[in-house]
């Protein structure tokens, strides 16, 4: 059953996007019109406020996100792209088409939006009034569809406001979203396109734009947003539900168990969820061979938490392949 909606919808003129960014500072989603669908927008830097869009969807699992740029010098700095990569960018954006790259290293990309991957899906939309929230944001925005997960995907302030009005603040309206069909996601790697999404732009197209055929996923090496669920998991054993731990193990702490480093001392299960894969990284880089994890509730986010947790403790031979 849907929550009755409360969040504000605003005309999306120059004063709702001025609230909208206003908000999106403050490490808040708000939902906002694309040509493709609409989107729930957080901060792409900011770990907590990714991790409200997972709350507010009620994602059932840490799949990567989307991150929409202003422009292609915008994209360039979290992403490398390779010549196709190039071109693709060239014919197709600002529009309907993510482009899967190897994520920079200085990206400043928080670690919850790509699922800890070395790839970064990346997109500028054509959307006049995306394009003008990303401008007042001044920076990139993680952004997947506005709806529970699950669900159809809203084209209309309205759907928007049925599925998740009582998760967020706030909407933009700017009537019906024009293509109203997710993007195109494609991957380049040396050996040609691979199509990871279909969506407004096809094959041919893309063969069209770059002269490289467009060849069948291999999702043993790139694979894209939305598939990516047990992709990650530390080169370390992984214990689960530990109130303690033993002399070998490192500890993630939650709530009343501290741990070596706590997920959220708080017990807040947003900034446990956007704090995962960083504690992951602090616990496969220490001395210790062996980690363990604090129990973590599972209720609302906490769900994906205990999803992403328990895939990760499955034996390596799950985990075979490679990104």
């Amino acid at each position: 059953m849907n929550s009755p909606s409360t969040a504000a919808i605003l005309p999306a003129d120059a004063a709702g996007i001025a609230a909208a960014a206003t908000l999106i500072r403050a490490g808040q989603p708000v939902a906002v019109p694309t040509e493709t669908v609409y989107g729930l927008a957080a901060d792409a830097t900011n770990g907590e406020a990714v991790a409200r869009i997972y709350a507010a969807k009620g994602r059932p699992a840490f799949n990567p996100l989307i991150v929409h740029c202003r422009d292609f010098t915008e994209a360039a700095r979290i992403a490398r792209f390779d010549a196709a990569a190039e071109a693709l960018a060239a014919a197709f954006w600002p529009g309907a088409l993510t482009i899967v790259a190897p994520r920079r290293d200085d990206a400043g990309i928080a670690e919850i939006v790509t699922a800890a991957l070395p790839t970064i899906a990346v997109r500028v939309p054509a959307h006049p009034v995306m394009q003008a929230l990303l401008a007042a944001v001044g920076g990139p925005l993680a952004a997947p569809s506005a709806n529970r997960s699950g669900r159809v995907s809203p084209t209309t302030a309205a759907h928007v406001a049925s599925s998740l009005g009582g998760e967020i603040r706030l909407i933009l309206d700017a009537g019906p979203s024009p293509l109203g069909l997710e993007s195109t996601i494609v991957a380049t790697d040396g050996e040609g396109l691979r199509l990871l999404r279909a969506g407004p732009i096809d094959a041919a197209a893309l063969t069209a734009a770059t002269g490289q055929a467009v060849i069948s996923s291999d999702q043993g090496k790139i694979e894209a947003p939305g598939q990516l669920a047990s992709h990650y998991a530390p080169a370390k054993p992984l214990r689960l539900n530990a109130q303690t731990a033993a002399p070998d193990e490192f500890h993630l702490g939650f709530g009343a168990v501290p741990g070596d480093w706590s997920l959220s001392r708080d017990g807040d299960l947003i900034a446990a969820a956007a704090n995962l894969f960083a504690g992951l990284h602090i616990a496969e880089a220490s001395d210790k061979p062996r980690i363990a994890v604090a129990p973590i509730p599972i209720a609302g986010l906490g769900a994906a938490i205990a999803d992403r947790l328990q895939r990760a403790s499955a034996p390596a031979a799950d985990f075979s392949r490679s990104a």
